[in-house]
């Protein structure tokens, strides 16, 4: 079970859900690639030694790493409030009220708005600031937390 679906409250329900970008496992893959396809060129060559395997365990180590980072980070938005999780050994989670939510900036390069990807920062009451770097869909999010809010005073002046 998620870290979002296991701390829902009664009556509330996930709106928008997204997760780190698929980038941060491009680096990882593309050293794992090439360590691992340097393997065949040096038994090739007649250059081999055991310590070569250490690059390309490197290689999937860090492969692994990146994907348990993307797999266990969770970003929600739910009728009540907004939920952002990352970590698993040593986690950082956010929950913040829809009513205590000032802004969100979404920060998007290029190559992010062609991905899309980029970086948020939750503006709370008292100007308080919660950042979060390479999230899936950024833009989504934000217009997700406004549908919601829009709704809620809505639902207040009616």
């Amino acid at each position: 079970m998620s870290y979002i679906d296991g701390n829902l409250l009664g009556g509330e329900r996930v709106v928008f859900r997204t997760r780190l970008h698929w980038k941060l496992l491009v680096g990882p893959l593309l050293f794992a690639a090439v360590t691992v396809l340097a393997i065949p060129l040096l038994v090739s060559q007649g250059i081999w030694h055991n310590l070569v395997l250490i690059a390309p365990g490197a290689g999937l180590l860090a492969v692994l790493v990146a994907i348990i980072r993307r797999q266990s980070s969770d970003f929600a938005v739910t009728n009540k409030r907004v939920m952002m999780k990352v970590g698993v050994f040593s986690t950082r989670s956010v929950e913040i009220l829809l009513s205590k939510i000032e802004a969100i900036a979404v920060h998007q390069s290029l190559l992010g708005r062609m991905l899309d990807y980029g970086d948020i920062v939750v503006t709370g009451t008292g100007g308080t600031e919660e950042a979060f770097s390479s999230i899936q869909a950024p833009m989504q999010l934000r217009r997700a937390v406004q549908s919601v809010t829009d709704g809620q005073s809505e639902a207040v002046k009616a």
